[in-house]
C-alpha cells in the first residue's frame, strides 16, 4: 500500500545556516527508495516555489506543500491555493514603510519585492536563492499574497518587538521568528499549516492518514508531525519541536533522512 511522506527542506533536507545546501547522496539515495517502493514523496517548506532551487524542483518530487500550507500541488497540479485578504495586506506594508520596515509578498508561482529592499535581496542571494521568480515592479493590491515575510534594520530590539507585535495582532494572522534570519518575521493565514495541507494532499490521493510520516525540525513542522501517522523530528530540532515527534532520528548533517527511512519508513 501506498505511503505518503513529506520533508521539510531547511534543517531537514539541507541546512543552508551551516552551508549545506545540497541533498546528500545517502538521503537522496533513500527517496529514490521509497518512490521506487511506490510511495509518494512531498516537500512541506514554509518556503515559496519561487525559493525552490533547481534541484529540488529537478528531484522528482510527488508534490509540495509549500507557504505554510496555502499552496498544495500533486504530480504537477495544485490542488489547493487560498490568498490572504488584500486589505489587510495592503495595510499592514504601509505600516511597514512607515516604520522602515521590508517585506516580501510571496505568491505562486512569483514573489514580490521592492528593488530597494537590498537587505531581503542579498539574503535570498546569500543563500544561493535564484532572483528570476521575483517580480520588483508591482502594485500591491494587484498581488495574490499566500504569505509575507518582513526584516528590518532597526538595531532597537524593544522597537522591532513592538512592530512585529502589531503585525502578529492581525486577525486571522499567524507567524513566528526565525531565529536564523536576523530581525526576520514570517507571517500567514491562521487557518493554514503545513498540516492543513498534507490532509488536502492526503485526500486527493486517497491515501490513510496513518499511512503518512513527516520530517521536520522548525517550530511551523510542529502542526504537520502531529497530523501525519507517524512524526519524525530531525536531531538538530529544538525540544519544542521533538516532544511532538513519535521519533527523534539523527540530525541533518548525519543524513537523519536517511536513517528514519530506513528504520521506520521501508
Amino acid at each position: 500500500m501506498s505511503k505518503a511522506i513529506f520533508f521539510d527542506i531547511d534543517g531537514t533536507l539541507i541546512d543552508v545556516t551551516k552551508g549545506v545546501t545540497h541533498i546528500s547522496c545517502r538521503v537522496r539515495e533513500s527517496l529514490r527508495k521509497l518512490q521506487k517502493a511506490g510511495h509518494k514523496i512531498f516537500l512541506a517548506s514554509g518556503r515559496p516555489y519561487a525559493f525552490l532551487d533547481a534541484e529540488l524542483l529537478d528531484f522528482g518530487f510527488d508534490g509540495y506543500v509549500l507557504n505554510n500550507g496555502a499552496v498544495v500541488a500533486v504530480d504537477g497540479e495544485v490542488i489547493f491555493q487560498e490568498e490572504l485578504d488584500r486589505a489587510t495586506v495592503e495595510n499592514i506594508c504601509e505600516m511597514c514603510e512607515r516604520e522602515n520596515v521590508e517585506y516580501i509578498l510571496e505568491s505562486h508561482p512569483y514573489v514580490y519585492l521592492r528593488p530597494e529592499f537590498k537587505i531581503f535581496e542579498d539574503f535570498y542571494t546569500s543563500i544561493d536563492i535564484s532572483l528570476d521568480l521575483f517580480v520588483r515592479e508591482f502594485n500591491i493590491s494587484d498581488v495574490s499574497t499566500l504569505k509575507m515575510e518582513f526584516i528590518t534594520r532597526r538595531q532597537d530590539s524593544d522597537e522591532v518587538d513592538g512592530i512585529y507585535t502589531k503585525i502578529l495582532k492581525t486577525p486571522g494572522f499567524d507567524g513566528w521568528c526565525d531565529p536564523f534570519h536576523y530581525k526576520n518575521l514570517e507571517l500567514y493565514s491562521a487557518k493554514n499549516s503545513k498540516g492543513s495541507g498534507i490532509v488536502k494532499a492526503l485526500e486527493f490521493l486517497k491515501i490513510d492518514l496513518k499511512d503518512s510520516y513527516a520530517f521536520g525540525d522548525g517550530r511551523n513542522d510542529i502542526e504537520m508531525l502531529q497530523t501525519v501517522g507517524t512524526g519524525l523530528a530531525m536531531g538538530n530540532a529544538a525540544d519544542e519541536v521533538k516532544k511532538f515527534a513519535d521519533y527523534v532520528v539523527p540530525s541533518v548533517h548525519e543524513d537523519g533522512v536517511a536513517v528514519g527511512t530506513e528504520k521506520y519508513i521501508l
